[in-house]
């Protein structure tokens, strides 16, 4: 009769193993590292996992999961800001910092803290997914994640700002890399770090810069009206010196 699987073997051989993916990555990290690391035999490995792989892909099941959870109480609290609100804020809103503006900005940090704290959570799985993964199976995964989290908020983007003809506007697929560029960075910081941040503080600052931080301004010149400069005007210092002394003789130049 097959040994029963101890569910605190295998918790304990998931947090061994997420410091060692983390550390050297789906190639580098060894099943002989993971076991030492938790205490237990590489035979208590084998009767939870097949692989090395399969442990891997059971964490990015789990973690693609929780973003999956996260997605739909998204979609649902924004319906219902909708339902109450009338649907999301639009230019106007954000330009006279409306209570349905504010309240969305509420809202959207609420969201983003939830996110910040799974990213928390799982800085080491998504370490590794970052830059432990190459020539995996697993590769592709966080730049999915990535792809469908920049189509998100360049639609949210696209509907906050509205089309401002009188002012050069940005490109909605181009802010939503630049904020997903940011979470990125902020994992692979979370990584790094032994204390846990405010990730309050952290998701209202990154809304207030998202939204306020791109208000429509006045028109910035582009590169070549920069370059293209007008020539400065004559120096009037030699005329006022020639008015105050008309019989001084010019100065010529060799």
């Amino acid at each position: 009769m097959p040994r029963p699987a101890d569910p605190k073997a295998r918790s304990a051989l998931v947090t061994s193993a997420r410091a060692e993916f983390a550390k050297r990555g789906v190639t580098g990290a060894r099943i002989s590292d993971i076991t030492a690391a938790s205490g237990l035999s590489k035979g208590a490995f084998y009767l939870h996992f097949p692989s090395k792989e399969a442990l891997f892909a059971a964490l990015v099941e789990d973690f693609l999961a929780a973003l999956e959870r996260l997605a739909a109480e998204r979609k649902s609290r924004m319906d219902g800001f909708c339902a109450q609100h009338g649907g999301l804020p639009g230019p106007g809103d954000v330009a006279a910092r409306t209570e349905r503006y504010r309240e969305f900005l509420r809202m959207e940090a609420c969201l983003d803290v939830e996110m910040l704290e799974l990213m928390w959570e799982q800085r080491e799985l998504v370490t590794a997914l970052i830059v432990g993964s190459a020539g995996t199976a697993f590769e592709s995964v966080m730049w999915d994640v990535v792809d469908r989290e920049v189509e998100r908020i360049a639609r949210e983007f696209h509907h906050l700002r509205g089309r401002q003809p009188d002012t050069p506007d940005v490109d909605p697929s181009l802010f939503g890399s630049f904020v997903v560029g940011t979470y990125l960075l902020l994992a692979r910081r979370m990584g790094r770090l032994t204390q846990k941040p405010d990730l309050a503080s952290w998701a209202v600052g990154l809304q207030r810069l998202m939204h306020e931080g791109t208000l429509p301004r006045e028109a910035v010149p582009g590169p070549a009206a920069v370059l293209a400069r007008p020539a400065p005007p004559p120096s009037t210092r030699r005329r006022s010196a020639r008015a105050a002394n008309p019989h001084r003789p010019s100065r010529k130049r060799p």
